[in-house]
């Protein structure tokens, strides 16, 4: 996957959320504005070619000072974000750095 991409597709509102990221999206209080933000802002951080259900990638953005993690994926042509979450101890150390296993 391709952040640039991501990014256009963002903008041009070619994407969709997933039935999971929405509810995620809602259990850590996110708003749709925070989220387009996040990735607009965004920067990949973990790129995965094909987990199965095909490829996507972990995307890394801030919403004026939250960090938020939205995994991003393909259904067809557009755009899918699979989830959304706020990364937070004990799973992450930092918004950049997963905590230990």
């Amino acid at each position: 996957m391709n952040i640039d991409v991501i990014k256009s597709r963002v903008k041009a509102d070619l994407y969709v959320y997933s039935l999971h990221a929405e509810i995620e999206r809602k259990a850590d209080s996110l708003t749709f504005e925070e989220i387009e933000l996040a990735l607009l802002s965004g920067e990949m951080l973990e790129d995965y070619p094909d987990t199965g259900r095909g490829e996507s990638c972990l995307v890394l953005g801030f919403a004026h000072h939250t960090p938020i993690h939205i995994v991003c994926g393909w259904r067809g042509e557009q755009l899918c974000i699979i989830t959304v979450y706020v990364p937070k101890p004990p799973k992450f150390i930092t918004p950049w750095k997963r905590g230990e296993k």
